[in-house]
């Protein structure tokens, strides 16, 4: 992808004459979500990754977890098909701030995955800030930050449709989208739909039950030129899933009346409104200037079925509700220095009406009320300062941020407390950054983060059953997590070879997650009846996460591409000196893309995975487990018979390999295998 350069860098190509324009047509792909505005990666003193929309066809994933699944520092925690969780660098949703179009994802997720609800068909781009991000993006982003940019209306006279269709075997699903766009004057419009049907899949060892959904989805964006420098933007996104079950989550249940509980959701939505105003500086100093408010609703419909029965034994209808504003400037203040700043502010309400077998110590009992609390609410207000600068060769960034974050509720149960429920906490955060280009495709950089993440709603205030078997018990005066990266690393990049590559080391302290008590600390905190297995959200002293990874492309012949990835990681859980729970295996790829006849082009992927066996025991009590290595091909061949017109033909899982990521939840030792061979068939086309 090649993009026009950001003020800065046009303007350091005058300041330093060494640096060649036809070197800088060269640069990598531009991110939005490294700096809060477009920049090139060659630039930009931390670890990305990006897929544009021609990658994202070509992968035919139905969600952002599959479609990132084998990057480098990425990997994904399933439940579901539906449900898969992006993983950054061993952190995962909680440790991760999710976003689309740069409008955070909030909810409370107690199966699936919230970035399922992105409307991945109908996306132009995924970008991964891989590292902590708070400076930008707030309480969350431990890990890093993951942002869905969706369409915008365009300015381009007349109407132009953008269309894509796909079909997998292994699943029979079916996946339609469409974008349209229309522009006349002043005014512009785009309209975009996504349908998705999509059955239980296959796997080697047989159909994997109740992996099948429906989905839909639709787009609108208006906009209205005020003038050649100024904007108003209203939006709408909503997409509605249907009958999603999450076969990851099925335990073993005391009763024997009851066998066995999958959680279900038999509806869930996302809506998300927006209005926004934005304006484009002009001079030799301009300020860019971008401000919108926005409402994000989601409702989810959370049962536990039980398999002897044949029907729920409980039933939540949860619904979270954030409203939010953001305003963001970036200042090209001098030709070297471009600073931007900017306010997030944004409240998330939660209401969860839950029955419950009541009384609850015979689950055949008629559902009756038992909320886990009652008027949650967490605020959150931010401001940031970056300053990106150039000194010679050298690029450095440098932001700094304060947040505060408070949480509040009227009431939590089980047993039922209504004080000491309110927190407020403040954090600030940092980022340093330099990269030095001593040529073009040797560029050393290293940087300093700083993230931290406040307790979200269920840690704070819900006591419920959760998917590990266990009884969880909120804590609303959980600390936040602080944690403090180092990364070294190269980048390069010419018209031939792109590369980088980086060793991090990333130390969280107050580390925040669900501990095991007994005795009388759990009769007290879980009820008796749930005492057996009880877990209270608890902070650990210091967790630390040691890694490496890198990629690489090389063209070694005309059309003809060879790429590779690999990923390492080590987490250790210094307060029981064992490793950290739940670490993604280590993970190499291989691929390979060229030319092979006129109008046609191929290409070959091969996934291998080492087997697992650091794993913790003290900690997990034997629910995690070892897993074995595996390796999978994918093959695909691609026909561009018109222009702007392809069918593409692609094998996944050629040998159909029986297999499931380390990170798959499940009764440890029973959890679902992946999908096995699937012939696959997408076709794409602009108008």
């Amino acid at each position: 992808m090649r993009i026009a350069l950001t003020p800065l860098a046009m303007a350091l190509l005058c300041a330093f004459p060494a640096v060649r324009a036809e070197e800088a047509a060269t640069l990598s792909a531009v991110s939005v979500t490294a700096k809060g505005y477009a920049s090139e990666d060659m630039e930009t003193p931390v670890s990305t990754t990006s897929l544009d929309r021609d990658a994202l066809i070509r992968r035919n994933a139905q969600n952002v977890g599959a479609a990132l699944r084998g990057e480098p520092g990425l990997s994904v925690a399933s439940d579901g098909a539906q449900g898969q969780n992006p993983v950054i660098r061993g952190l995962k949703k909680e440790g991760v701030v999710l976003l689309v179009d740069g409008m955070r994802m909030n909810s409370a997720q107690p199966q699936g995955a919230i970035a399922s609800f992105m409307t991945l068909g109908l996306a132009e781009r995924v970008e991964v800030v891989k590292g902590p991000a708070s400076v930008l993006y707030g309480t969350g982003a431990l890990g890093g930050a993951i942002n869905v940019l969706l369409p915008q209306a365009k300015f381009a006279t007349g109407a132009s449709f953008d269309a894509a269709a796909s079909y997998d075997s292994a699943s029979s699903g079916a996946r339609l989208t469409g974008i349209a766009n229309f522009s006349r004057g002043d005014h512009a419009l785009m309209i975009g739909a996504s349908v998705a049907r999509i059955g239980d899949y296959d796997a080697p060892s047989g159909k994997v039950d109740r992996t099948g959904y429906d989905s839909d989805a639709i787009l609108a964006q208006y906009r209205f030129r005020i003038d050649p420098s100024q904007q108003l933007r209203v939006s709408l996104q909503q997409q509605t899933d249907r009958d999603v079950w999450y076969p990851g989550s099925k335990k073993p249940h005391a009763s024997p009346l009851v066998g066995s509980t999958t959680v279900h959701s038999p509806k869930q939505e996302r809506t998300l409104y927006e209005i926004g105003y934005n304006r484009k500086g002009a001079g030799e100093t301009p300020l860019n200037l971008d401000v919108r408010a926005w409402r994000q609703e989601v409702k989810r419909t959370i049962y536990s079925h039980a398999a002897n029965l044949g029907r729920d034994i409980g039933q939540a209808d949860a619904s979270f509700a954030t409203d939010g504003f953001d305003a963001k400037a970036d200042w090209l203040v001098h030709p070297l220095h471009l600073l931007s700043f900017g306010v997030n502010v944004w409240r998330m309400e939660a209401n969860t009406p839950r029955l419950l077998p009541t009384p609850a110590n015979n689950p055949t009992n008629p559902l009756g009320r038992s909320d886990p609390f009652n008027g949650g609410e967490i605020d959150a207000l931010g401001f940031y300062l970056q300053d990106d600068m150039r000194l010679g060769k050298l690029n450095v960034l440098a932001g700094l941020r304060h947040d505060t974050v408070k949480g509040s509720a009227n009431w939590m149960g089980n047993p039922t407390r209504n004080t000491g429920l309110d927190r407020d906490d403040g954090a600030v955060s940092g980022s340093l950054g330099l990269i030095y280009e001593v040529a073009p495709l040797l560029r050393p950089f290293a940087n300093l983060s700083r993230g931290f993440r406040a307790g979200e709603m269920r840690e704070r205030f819900e006591a419920s059953p959760r998917g590990d078997g266990y009884f969880y018990v909120g804590n609303p005066r959980i600390k936040p997590e602080v944690a403090t990266q180092f990364e070294l690393g190269l980048k390069g990049a010419d018209s031939a070879f792109q590369y980088s590559a980086s060793l991090y080391r990333n130390r969280i302290s107050d580390y925040i997650t669900g501990q095991q008590i007994v005795g009388a600390a759990a009769v007290a905190a879980c009820g008796a009846p749930n005492a057996a297995l009880c877990k209270q959200t608890v902070n650990l002293g210091e967790v630390v996460i040691n890694g490496i990874e890198a990629s690489a492309r090389w063209q070694f012949a005309r059309d003809q591409w060879l790429s590779a990835g690999y990923s390492r990681l080590r987490g250790e859980n210094k307060d029981l000196d064992e490793p950290l729970f739940q670490m993604p295996a280590d993970e190499l790829s291989l691929g390979w893309e060229g030319a092979v006849a006129a109008g046609w082009t191929a290409d070959a992927t091969v996934r291998l995975v080492a087997k697992q066996d650091r794993v913790a025991t003290v900690f997990a009590r034997g629910t995690e487990n070892e897993t074995a290595g595996f390796g999978t091909l994918d093959l695909g061949a691609t026909w561009a018979y018109a222009k702007d017109q392809s069918l593409r033909v692609a094998l996944k899982n050629l040998g159909d390999k029986a297999y499931h990521e380390h990170l798959a939840e499940g009764v440890s030792g029973q959890e679902i295998e992946a999908s096995g061979r699937s012939l696959q068939l997408v076709w794409k086309g602009k108008f």
